[in-house]
Parts: C-alpha cells; structure tokens; sequence
C-alpha cells in the first residue's frame, strides 16, 4: 500500500473544473428553486414553469414528485449548498490554496453522495416519472465528470491510499475523463430515448 502523499502541485484543470461546473449546477439549481417557489404560489401554473418543453421535457412533474423532495425537502436545496461548496473550493485552489488530505476525503466522499444521488435520480426521472427535467439534466452533466475527476485525483496524490500501480493508472486515466463522460452522456441518452422516445415528443 502507498499512504505517502505526493508532492504538491497545484491542479489547476481540476480546479477550472470545479470553477465552471460548480457554477453551471448551482445556478441549475438556482433556477430549479425558483421554478419550485412558482409552483408553490401558483399552484395552477404549475404545468407551464419557463422549464417545461414537452410532455417529456420538463421539470413541473419532477419538482412535484416525492422524488423531487427525497429527504423531506425540495432536492434544488441540496444542489445550492452542494455546487456552491464545489465552486469555492475551485476557486479557492486557484487562488493558492492548499487543503489538508482530510478536506479532500471529506470532498470527495460528498461527491459519491452525489454521484449516487444523481443515478438514482436519473433512473426515477426514465423509468418511474417518465420526463428529462431540463435543469436536473445540467446537474447530472456537470456531476459525472467531477466526481471522476475529483476521485482520480485524490488516487493519483494518494490522498486515498493505494498501490503505486493503481496510482499511474488513475494518474493516467484523467485525461480520458472527457471521453468517458461522453460514454455515460451517450448511455444516458440512449436509454432515454428507447424508453421515453425523447425526440417524437419534442
């Protein structure tokens, strides 16, 4: 087993990463929330928030669901707390900062929170609700390459001990993180489309 850290060295892709995608969600979270706040006060209007597409492509039926409040309160909640932490933790990195192996066991265990949480949204949206909410589909985007990103990091430093074998190949993997996005972007796709028919419902 290797438990040594490596030698710092600012991970300044990663961080952009962090900057952009933490942005991106949280203002899909952001208007998720509004779209929610709507549908609360006009609860008539809730089959034509500004998010809703189609029959198929809209968030009115997912932000009503008992998916779409799964610990008890709107999901878009978790996302401006979760997202804007991954924003400043972005920014932070290409300020200078430096975080302690802890911060990154803690951040990086808070992503597999989301990552879990997002197939299992993903798959209550395709298979139970039968929608693509437009603004969720920006956080499932933004989601996967984080979390592998952040993951393969923290393997690659050692901040999540391994052996060195293990660490060239996550160090190596990291640059096919675009191209394995894509996959899971295209499955996702896929599925949906055999499932819903996505594009005869646009």
């Amino acid at each position: 087993m290797v438990n040594d850290v490596a030698p710092y060295k600012r991970p300044t892709p990663l961080a952009i990463l962090l900057v952009v995608g933490g942005f991106l969600a949280f203002l899909a979270a952001f208007e998720l929330t509004l779209d929610k706040f709507q549908a609360l006060e006009h609860p008539a209007s809730v089959h034509h928030l500004n998010c809703d597409v189609s029959v198929v492509v809209q968030c009115s039926l997912n932000l009503g669901s008992a998916q779409g409040s799964a610990f008890g309160f709107p999901n878009p909640v978790i996302g401006l707390a979760g997202y804007f932490t991954v924003l400043v933790v972005g920014m932070a990195i290409l300020a200078g900062a430096q975080f302690a192996r802890w911060f990154w066991l803690v951040f990086n265990f808070g992503l597999t929170f989301a990552i879990a949480f997002v197939i299992w949204l993903m798959s209550q949206s395709i298979f139970i609700l039968g929608t693509l909410c437009p603004w969720c589909m920006v956080v499932w985007v933004v989601t996967i390459p984080t979390f592998l990103s952040v993951t393969l990091y923290n393997f690659s430093t050692g901040a999540i001990p391994s052996n060195a074998r293990f660490q060239k190949f996550a160090t190596a993997t990291r640059t096919w993180i675009p191209l394995i996005s894509l996959v899971c972007y295209l499955t996702v796709a896929v599925i949906a489309q055999l499932r819903l028919d996505v594009l005869h419902h646009l």
